[in-house]
Protein backbone atom coordinates (compact mmCIF):
# COMPACT_ATOMS: atom_id res chain seq x y z
CA UNK A 1 0.00 0.00 0.00
CA UNK A 2 1.63 3.59 -1.26
CA UNK A 3 1.87 5.53 2.04
CA UNK A 4 0.45 9.11 1.19
CA UNK A 5 -0.03 12.62 2.67
CA UNK A 6 -1.64 14.41 -0.10
CA UNK A 7 -3.53 11.56 -3.02
CA UNK A 8 -2.20 11.89 -6.78
CA UNK A 9 -5.45 13.25 -7.37
CA UNK A 10 -5.59 16.12 -5.37
CA UNK A 11 -2.12 16.93 -6.85
CA UNK A 12 -3.25 16.10 -10.33
CA UNK A 13 -6.30 18.74 -9.77
CA UNK A 14 -4.47 21.18 -8.22
CA UNK A 15 -2.38 21.44 -11.12
CA UNK A 16 -4.99 21.25 -13.36
CA UNK A 17 -5.65 25.00 -12.13
CA UNK A 18 -3.08 26.53 -12.79
CA UNK A 19 -3.90 25.21 -16.54
CA UNK A 20 -4.44 28.56 -17.96
CA UNK A 21 -1.75 30.46 -16.62
CA UNK A 22 0.51 27.71 -18.03
CA UNK A 23 -0.73 28.61 -21.43
CA UNK A 24 -0.39 32.04 -20.90
CA UNK A 25 3.45 31.51 -19.77
CA UNK A 26 3.65 29.50 -22.74
CA UNK A 27 2.39 31.83 -25.63
CA UNK A 28 4.39 34.54 -23.81
CA UNK A 29 7.74 32.03 -24.94
CA UNK A 30 9.22 32.28 -21.37
CA UNK A 31 12.17 30.13 -20.36
CA UNK A 32 11.18 27.60 -18.30
CA UNK A 33 14.21 28.33 -15.86
CA UNK A 34 13.22 31.72 -15.37
CA UNK A 35 10.33 30.54 -13.49
CA UNK A 36 12.37 28.31 -11.86
CA UNK A 37 15.07 31.20 -10.96
CA UNK A 38 11.80 33.53 -9.81
CA UNK A 39 10.52 30.64 -7.11
CA UNK A 40 14.10 30.99 -5.81
CA UNK A 41 14.06 34.28 -5.45
CA UNK A 42 10.46 34.12 -3.74
CA UNK A 43 11.55 31.62 -1.53
CA UNK A 44 14.73 33.98 -0.97
CA UNK A 45 11.96 37.00 -0.02
CA UNK A 46 10.32 34.19 2.49
CA UNK A 47 13.26 33.25 4.39
CA UNK A 48 14.01 36.92 5.09
CA UNK A 49 10.11 37.42 6.31
CA UNK A 50 10.51 34.62 8.18
CA UNK A 51 14.09 35.34 10.08
CA UNK A 52 12.63 38.66 10.29
CA UNK A 53 9.28 37.17 12.38
CA UNK A 54 6.86 37.97 9.72
CA UNK A 55 5.89 34.79 9.74
CA UNK A 56 2.46 35.54 7.78
CA UNK A 57 4.36 37.54 5.14
CA UNK A 58 6.84 34.66 5.08
CA UNK A 59 4.33 32.09 4.51
CA UNK A 60 2.38 33.93 0.85
CA UNK A 61 5.68 33.95 -0.52
CA UNK A 62 6.67 30.58 0.03
CA UNK A 63 3.50 29.64 -1.43
CA UNK A 64 3.59 31.96 -4.66
CA UNK A 65 7.65 30.84 -4.79
CA UNK A 66 5.75 27.21 -4.59
CA UNK A 67 3.58 28.11 -7.43
CA UNK A 68 6.01 28.78 -9.91
CA UNK A 69 8.12 25.87 -8.72
CA UNK A 70 5.12 23.69 -9.72
CA UNK A 71 4.65 25.03 -13.47
CA UNK A 72 7.93 25.42 -14.36
CA UNK A 73 8.05 21.54 -15.60
CA UNK A 74 4.53 22.08 -17.06
CA UNK A 75 5.44 25.02 -18.99
CA UNK A 76 8.60 22.83 -20.06
CA UNK A 77 6.25 20.13 -21.07
CA UNK A 78 3.65 22.25 -22.60
CA UNK A 79 6.42 24.26 -24.60
CA UNK A 80 8.52 21.38 -25.97
CA UNK A 81 11.60 22.51 -24.23
CA UNK A 82 12.37 19.99 -21.84
CA UNK A 83 16.08 19.47 -21.12
CA UNK A 84 18.42 17.73 -19.15
CA UNK A 85 19.96 20.59 -17.81
CA UNK A 86 16.49 22.26 -17.13
CA UNK A 87 15.57 19.22 -14.66
CA UNK A 88 19.07 19.06 -12.94
CA UNK A 89 18.54 23.01 -12.55
CA UNK A 90 15.02 22.63 -10.86
CA UNK A 91 16.06 20.11 -8.46
CA UNK A 92 19.46 21.96 -7.50
CA UNK A 93 17.09 25.55 -7.18
CA UNK A 94 14.69 23.43 -4.94
CA UNK A 95 16.81 22.22 -2.57
CA UNK A 96 18.98 25.54 -2.34
CA UNK A 97 15.32 27.33 -2.19
CA UNK A 98 14.44 25.05 0.60
CA UNK A 99 17.76 25.15 2.43
CA UNK A 100 17.06 29.56 2.53
CA UNK A 101 13.50 28.69 4.13
CA UNK A 102 14.04 25.97 7.08
CA UNK A 103 17.53 28.80 7.65
CA UNK A 104 14.78 31.97 8.12
CA UNK A 105 12.77 29.95 9.92
CA UNK A 106 15.35 28.68 12.37
CA UNK A 107 17.30 32.63 12.56
CA UNK A 108 13.83 33.86 13.52
CA UNK A 109 13.66 30.77 16.49
CA UNK A 110 17.54 30.91 17.48
CA UNK A 111 17.24 34.86 17.51
CA UNK A 112 14.73 34.58 19.79
CA UNK A 113 15.58 32.15 22.51
CA UNK A 114 16.64 34.45 25.33
CA UNK A 115 13.52 35.91 24.82
CA UNK A 116 11.13 33.36 24.68
CA UNK A 117 9.70 29.91 25.91
CA UNK A 118 10.98 26.52 25.46
CA UNK A 119 8.81 26.20 22.24
CA UNK A 120 11.28 28.16 20.45
CA UNK A 121 14.36 25.60 21.67
CA UNK A 122 11.96 22.86 20.54
CA UNK A 123 11.52 24.94 17.36
CA UNK A 124 15.08 25.33 16.75
CA UNK A 125 15.99 21.47 16.71
CA UNK A 126 12.92 20.95 14.98
CA UNK A 127 14.51 23.10 11.88
CA UNK A 128 17.58 21.13 12.12
CA UNK A 129 16.23 17.48 12.14
CA UNK A 130 13.43 18.44 9.57
CA UNK A 131 16.10 20.13 6.80
CA UNK A 132 18.30 17.16 7.43
CA UNK A 133 15.00 15.14 6.41
CA UNK A 134 14.07 16.67 3.75
CA UNK A 135 17.95 16.54 2.18
CA UNK A 136 18.11 12.65 2.92
CA UNK A 137 14.67 12.82 1.06
CA UNK A 138 15.71 14.26 -1.97
CA UNK A 139 19.52 12.73 -1.93
CA UNK A 140 18.06 8.97 -1.68
CA UNK A 141 15.73 9.62 -4.57
CA UNK A 142 18.37 11.18 -7.01
CA UNK A 143 20.54 8.13 -5.51
CA UNK A 144 18.17 5.37 -6.40
CA UNK A 145 17.15 7.00 -10.08
CA UNK A 146 20.87 7.29 -10.88
CA UNK A 147 20.60 3.20 -10.10
CA UNK A 148 17.83 2.87 -12.60
CA UNK A 149 14.81 2.82 -10.17
CA UNK A 150 11.64 4.58 -9.97
CA UNK A 151 11.45 6.65 -6.58
CA UNK A 152 8.46 8.87 -6.65
CA UNK A 153 7.38 7.58 -3.67
CA UNK A 154 7.48 8.86 0.01
CA UNK A 155 5.03 10.08 2.89
CA UNK A 156 6.85 13.69 3.44
CA UNK A 157 7.36 14.62 -0.26
CA UNK A 158 8.80 18.16 -1.00
CA UNK A 159 4.75 19.31 -1.79
CA UNK A 160 3.78 18.35 1.73
CA UNK A 161 6.70 19.91 3.71
CA UNK A 162 5.76 23.29 2.26
CA UNK A 163 2.31 22.79 2.44
CA UNK A 164 2.46 22.16 6.20
CA UNK A 165 5.38 25.07 6.68
CA UNK A 166 2.81 27.71 4.88
CA UNK A 167 -0.15 26.21 7.06
CA UNK A 168 1.54 26.51 10.54
CA UNK A 169 3.19 30.06 9.31
CA UNK A 170 -0.51 31.73 8.62
CA UNK A 171 -1.91 30.43 11.62
CA UNK A 172 0.44 30.84 14.51
CA UNK A 173 3.59 30.18 15.56
CA UNK A 174 2.99 26.92 17.80
CA UNK A 175 1.40 25.70 14.81
CA UNK A 176 4.39 26.39 12.62
CA UNK A 177 6.42 24.70 15.59
CA UNK A 178 4.09 21.82 15.36
CA UNK A 179 4.48 21.45 11.68
CA UNK A 180 7.95 21.51 12.03
CA UNK A 181 8.48 18.59 14.56
CA UNK A 182 5.66 16.67 11.42
CA UNK A 183 8.07 17.07 8.87
CA UNK A 184 11.62 16.36 11.60
CA UNK A 185 9.86 12.99 12.04
CA UNK A 186 8.46 12.18 8.54
CA UNK A 187 10.44 13.21 6.72
CA UNK A 188 13.46 11.29 7.80
CA UNK A 189 10.36 8.20 7.82
CA UNK A 190 10.00 8.76 4.06
CA UNK A 191 13.88 8.64 3.38
CA UNK A 192 14.16 5.22 5.20
CA UNK A 193 10.84 4.73 3.02
CA UNK A 194 12.51 5.15 -0.32
CA UNK A 195 15.40 3.05 0.82
CA UNK A 196 13.01 0.42 1.77
CA UNK A 197 10.83 0.91 -1.40
CA UNK A 198 14.32 0.40 -3.37
CA UNK A 199 14.95 -2.72 -1.48
CA UNK A 200 11.70 -4.52 -2.17
CA UNK A 201 11.58 -3.80 -5.68
CA UNK A 202 15.21 -4.88 -6.28
CA UNK A 203 14.33 -8.13 -4.67
CA UNK A 204 11.45 -8.79 -6.61
CA UNK A 205 10.97 -10.49 -9.80
CA UNK A 206 11.13 -7.23 -11.59
CA UNK A 207 14.62 -7.00 -10.72
CA UNK A 208 16.44 -10.31 -11.27
CA UNK A 209 19.25 -9.16 -13.04
CA UNK A 210 21.45 -6.47 -11.24
CA UNK A 211 23.52 -3.76 -13.81
CA UNK A 212 26.88 -4.77 -13.89
CA UNK A 213 28.32 -1.68 -13.09
CA UNK A 214 26.73 -0.60 -9.83
CA UNK A 215 29.39 0.23 -7.30
CA UNK A 216 29.22 1.05 -3.48
CA UNK A 217 30.23 4.10 -1.39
Amino acid sequence: MKLVMIPDRWKNGFRALFEPLVRFLVRLKLNPNHLTTLSLVLSAVAAVYFGKGSLRLGAVFLLIGGMFDMIDGAVARASNRVTRFGALYDSTLDRYAEILIFFGIGYHFVSSLSETSVWYVVGSLAVFLGLAGSVMVSYVRARAEGLGFDCRVGLMQRPERLVLLSLGALISVHLLILALLVIAVLANFTAFQRVYHIWANENSKRWSKLPSDIGHE
